[in-house]
C-alpha cells in the first residue's frame, strides 16, 4: 500500500504533462518550417542560388529548440530560479556588447540597426540577438524576484522599483540599438508580470499612461525616419514605394488570398516584392497562400496554446511557477498580437516575429526553451486541479 502511495504521489508531482502544451508547439513547429520554405524560395535561389538554403538553416534551429524544449521540459524549473540573477546579469553583459567598438569585430550591423552578436568575432557564421535573451531573462528574474518575497508585491522601494528599474535599464540598452519593438515588449512583459504579481491596476493604468507619453515623446524628438516609421502605417498606400513599402505589400498579400488562398506555394508577394518575408512578414505570406481561413487555424492554434498556457500558471503549485508561467505566456501572446497588428497595418512596423513561425535562430530556440519550462511547470500541477 505504501508503495502505491508513493506511486501516486510520485505521478501527482511529476505528471505527463499539459497535452495541449505540447500538440501546438508541434503543430506550430512544423507549419513553421514548411512556410519559411515557401516564403523563402525566391529570396534563397536570389542570393544563395539554393532554394532550400532557408530551409535548411531553419530545420537545424528547429532541431535545436527541440533538444532544448526536451531538456527543460525534464529539467525541475526550480532549477532555473537559482540563476535568475546570473541571467539578468548576463543578459546585460551581452546588450553591452553591441555597444563595443567596430574594431573588436563583436557587434553586427545591418540596416542601420546593431541588435547581433557574433559567437566568433569577425565572422558572421553564428549571430545572436541579446534582446531576446534579455526577454527571456527579465521573465525569470522577475519571476524569482517576486516569488523569493512574496511580500515585495507589496512595497515599492525594496520591491516594484528595483524590477522597474531593471526593465528600464533593458529598455534603454535596446532602444539605443535601435530596436524599439524589442524595448517595448520589456516594458509590457514587465507591466503585466507585476500585474500577475499582484500591482493594483491604479499602477498599471499610471504605467500605461507614462510608457504611452514616453512613446511619443521619443517619435517626437527623433522625428524624420521614426516620425515616417510610425505614422506610415495610417495609409502606407500614402507612400507605397517608400516609408509604406513594407505594410502596403503585406496589405495586398493579404488581399490577394482572399478566403481559401490561392494555394501554397504560388504566392506572387513573397518573389522579391515583400520584404522579410520568411521573418517578421511571413504571416502575409500564409494569408496569401492559404487565405484567411489558414491565418485563422493558425490563430486558433496560439488561441490554444495561450490557454493551455494560462491553465499551467493557474494551477502550478508554487508562486514561481504561477509567474514563470505566466510571463511564458503573455511574452507569446504579446509577440502575435504585435506581429498580427503590424501586417494588417494596426501597429507601426516594429520588426516582431511570429512565434515557432518566422525564421530566426535565436528566437526560435529561446521560445523552445520557454515552451520546454511551461510543459515542466505543468508536470508537477496536481493532477486533480488540471483543467
Amino acid at each position: 500500500m505504501a508503495r502505491k502511495a508513493e506511486k501516486k504521489r510520485l505521478r501527482t508531482r511529476y505528471g505527463e504533462g499539459d497535452f495541449g502544451v505540447l500538440t501546438t508547439t508541434l503543430l506550430l513547429t512544423v507549419f513553421g518550417i514548411i512556410m519559411v520554405y515557401s516564403a523563402s524560395y525566391y529570396t534563397a535561389l536570389s542570393k544563395y542560388g539554393d532554394p532550400a538554403y532557408y530551409l535548411k538553416n531553419n530545420m537545424m534551429w528547429m532541431a535545436i529548440g527541440w533538444v532544448v524544449f526536451v531538456a527543460f521540459a525534464y529539467i525541475d524549473y526550480h532549477f532555473w530560479g537559482r540563476f535568475a540573477l546570473l541571467a539578468i546579469i548576463i543578459a546585460f553583459i551581452t546588450l553591452l556588447l553591441i555597444f563595443t567598438p567596430k574594431s573588436w569585430g563583436i557587434a553586427v550591423t545591418i540596416n542601420n540597426a546593431t541588435r547581433w552578436i557574433r559567437v566568433i568575432p569577425g565572422r558572421d557564421s553564428i549571430t545572436f540577438m541579446p534582446g531576446e535573451i534579455t526577454k527571456v531573462a527579465l521573465i525569470l528574474f522577475i519571476a524569482w524576484f517576486y516569488a523569493n518575497d512574496p511580500k515585495r508585491v507589496h512595497k515599492i522601494f525594496k520591491g516594484h522599483a528595483i524590477v522597474i528599474g531593471t526593465a528600464v535599464a533593458a529598455f534603454v540598452l535596446i532602444y539605443k540599438q535601435p530596436n524599439l519593438s524589442t524595448a517595448g515588449i520589456v516594458l509590457l512583459l514587465t507591466l503585466g508580470m507585476m500585474l500577475i504579481a499582484g500591482l493594483a491596476w491604479g499602477w498599471v493604468v499610471l504605467a500605461a499612461g507614462l510608457g504611452a507619453g514616453g512613446f511619443a515623446a521619443i517619435v517626437a524628438i527623433k522625428g524624420g525616419y521614426w516620425l515616417k516609421r510610425v505614422t506610415s502605417f495610417w495609409d502606407p498606400f500614402q507612400d507605397p514605394l517608400g516609408s509604406g513599402y513594407q505594410v502596403s505589400q503585406s496589405l495586398m498579400a493579404l488581399g490577394s488570398g482572399g478566403f481559401l488562398g490561392v494555394g501554397l506555394g504560388k504566392s506572387m508577394q513573397k518573389a522579391l516584392y515583400l520584404p522579410e518575408a520568411m521573418s517578421d512578414f511571413i504571416l502575409p505570406i500564409i494569408g496569401e497562400e492559404l487565405g484567411y481561413v489558414g491565418v485563422i487555424a493558425l490563430m486558433a492554434v496560439y488561441m490554444l496554446l495561450l490557454w493551455r498556457g494560462c491553465v499551467v500558471a493557474v494551477n502550478a503549485k508554487d508562486l514561481f511557477g504561477t509567474l514563470l508561467a505566466g510571463g511564458i505566456t503573455l511574452h507569446i501572446g504579446l509577440q502575435v498580437i504585435l506581429n498580427v497588428a503590424v501586417i494588417s497595418a494596426s501597429f507601426p512596423p516594429t520588426g516582431v516575429v511570429l512565434p515557432l513561425i518566422s525564421l530566426g535562430g535565436t528566437a526560435t530556440v529561446l521560445f523552445m526553451a520557454e515552451l520546454g519550462m511551461l510543459f515542466n511547470i505543468s508536470r508537477q500541477s496536481s493532477e486533480k486541479e488540471q483543467i
